[in-house]
């Protein structure tokens, strides 16, 4: 889980392994790891769920946390668009750092669709690229099982 402070990182993680949301914020500090089993396709897949603190102009994203990553998402606050430009910044460092592996943009906080400083265009923007976009909701949980979904086939599919 890459991304800038506050995008809501941890708290995908939360529902998607526990299926919970609070509405308390607690910042991560260097980086939380869960795990997860899943079956897909009759496959049963641990995944090790590596909750990165958040970028900022104060803690940048540490090499060491990225070495031995399957795959990753970025994941970008919906309202607000500065977190889209972090997002960027940081999959082209990941690259720069452990080269091209699977990964799916989340822009996370759907359920505030009204206050959404990210647009359509931006959006399209990044799919033309060739990136899967995702709009999930960590209070919700709207998008967050389809995208765990989408990576781990993705990681499969990559082998």
């Amino acid at each position: 889980m890459l991304g800038s402070f506050a995008v809501g990182k941890t708290s995908l993680v939360q529902q998607y392994v526990s299926s919970i949301f609070s509405e308390k914020y607690h910042t991560t500090i260097g980086v939380k790891i869960d795990k997860k089993t899943v079956t897909i396709d009759g496959q049963e897949v641990n995944l090790m769920l590596w909750d990165i603190h958040g970028e900022d102009e104060y803690q940048h994203i540490q090499a060491s946390y990225l070495i031995g990553a399957a795959g990753y998402f970025i994941v970008i606050d919906g309202t607000r668009s500065n977190t889209l430009e972090v997002g960027q910044s940081i999959h082209a460092f990941t690259v720069d750092k452990i080269g091209h592996k699977p990964f799916i943009v989340l822009i996370n906080k759907s359920d505030l669709v009204d206050d959404w400083a990210i647009e359509d265009y931006q959006i399209e923007e990044l799919q033309q690229k060739g990136w899967e976009v995702i709009r999930t909701s960590a209070k919700t949980g709207e998008g967050v099982e389809q995208a765990f979904l989408n990576l781990t086939t993705k990681l499969l599919d990559s082998k």
